[in-house]
């Protein structure tokens, strides 16, 4: 009689293991796709090319976000977009992957830079599929919680700085200046070339001294977005879903474009990818004439268009359902993609303690609690203009991508961009003005 309720068992669990899915896709299929994927890397022949980089960067993504997304506590302080970025870091770092895997997502991320056509497909997309009274509103009532949460990250900063033992001189420039500097390659670069040109020296000797705080910095950010993700959930008054403006009759015409959605035109799309494409090459071309970084001119320049109507209805939205896409797919896989290249989990371990912790902290604290209430006050939701202000702290468009994924919030992006990358830039120029002086 025992036999029946235990074949009836072993038939659940064989039903549960056969249906349970990774992503999308049953556990056995993935299983197998992961062997297929392991077998040609361990055997060197995994080939160096765009489907090579992806098939590793797809396979990590799908499973190491579903992972940190049903751990307990970091579920709730978006697990997800942090094992995607730390965990392949510290593989990299204890020698995981073989030579053939760091060649393929090589090949993708940065010679193929597919890194910045998905930060250009997030901007770009989510620009043109916003309501153009909500974004241009959203971008000229974001300069204020940007500029107070600049400011009080500093204070706070210093006097945390100061407390554990640094120099007021120390704690701006190579901790709090790397944090809202917007990222590696818009603040971190070119902060080494000013500083190596002020101090003497070489670039590179400074690189490996003001990556670490960025690092940290973003890290924390990514935190500090779970943690808001999670306060919203248990006050829904103070959150928008994604949305920054408390603007109703705005907002109720933003939904009704949303039920435009429903059916999906395969030419739109495809003409979509070339529209963000042209958008990225623009801002490249503007970059040449005043001088001002190339994703800013492109985010401007989407921004006018977008406001001014220039561009067809139909183009838009094939350019948001491409965005849409890539937010719900090659988010995770991207971040995979950060981990294994751009977070050099060794610059890190070789600065950290308690106080160089704490003031990095205590800089992406001030700044979300300034942007969360500045932005209350300037009728913005405060979860949301906390969380764009809080991406001022993030590695450019790379911290952003991780920020807004760990708290759900990628409709965010174009208002992170700003507050990354016009906020990055300004830190740059003061901080080399400043350091000249003060040296």
């Amino acid at each position: 009689m025992s036999s029946i309720p235990l074949a009836l068992t072993r038939k659940s669990r064989l039903n549960a293991f056969l249906e349970y899915e990774i992503g999308v896709i049953p556990l056995p299929y993935f299983i197998g796709i992961a062997l297929i994927v392991f077998l040609s890397a361990h055997l060197g022949f995994l080939p160096k090319t765009m489907i090579g980089g992806l098939a590793v960067i797809m396979t990590l993504g799908m499973l190491l976000g579903q992972v940190g997304q049903r751990l307990p506590i970091l579920r709730d302080i978006g697990g997800g977009a942090i094992l995607c970025l730390l965990l392949p870091s510290v593989l990299v770092f204890h020698g995981f992957f073989g030579a053939a895997t760091i060649d393929a997502t090589k090949m993708l991320m940065k010679d193929a830079n597919f890194l910045y056509f998905v930060i250009a497909s997030l901007v770009v997309g989510s620009i043109l599929g916003m309501n153009r009274l909500i974004l241009v509103q959203g971008m000229l009532r974001m300069f204020v919680p940007l500029l107070a949460g600049t400011v009080a990250a500093v204070l706070a900063g210093l006097l945390v700085g100061v407390c554990f033992g640094y120099t007021v001189h120390h704690t701006l420039f190579y901790i709090i200046v790397p944090i809202i500097g917007g990222g590696i390659g818009e603040g971190i670069l070119p902060l080494s070339l000013a500083y190596a040109h002020i101090l003497g020296g070489t670039p590179d000797q400074f690189v490996a001294q003001l990556v670490p705080a960025a690092v940290v910095g973003n890290i924390v950010a990514i935190i500090c977005a779970g943690v808001l993700a999670r306060i919203a959930v248990r006050k829904p008054g103070l959150h928008g879903d994604g949305m920054l403006i408390r603007a109703r009759e705005e907002n109720d015409l933003f939904n009704v474009q949303e039920d435009d959605d429903k059916e999906v035109d395969f030419r739109y799309m495809g003409a979509g990818v070339l529209l963000i494409c042209a958008f990225f090459i623009l801002g490249g071309l503007l970059e040449k004439l005043v001088h001002i970084p190339g994703p800013v001119m492109m985010i401007v320049a989407a921004v006018l268009l977008k406001y001014m109507r220039v561009l067809p209805d139909r183009l838009e939205k094939g350019s948001k359902r491409f965005y849409k896409l890539i937010s719900t797919a090659f988010i995770w896989p991207t971040m995979i993609g950060l981990g294994m290249l751009y977070v050099p989990l060794e610059s890190v371990a070789s600065v950290f303690s308690l106080g160089y912790v704490m003031v990095c902290v205590a800089v992406v604290t001030a700044m979300a609690l300034s942007g969360f209430l500045v932005g209350n006050w300037l009728k913005m939701y405060p979860i949301e203009a906390a969380i764009v202000t809080c991406c001022h702290s993030g590695l450019g468009g790379t911290g952003d991508v991780a920020i807004l994924s760990a708290c759900n919030r990628m409709a965010l992006m174009p208002f992170a961009q700003i507050s990354t990358r016009i906020g990055g830039a300004a830190t740059v120029i003061l901080a080399t003005v400043l350091l000249g002086i003060w040296h």
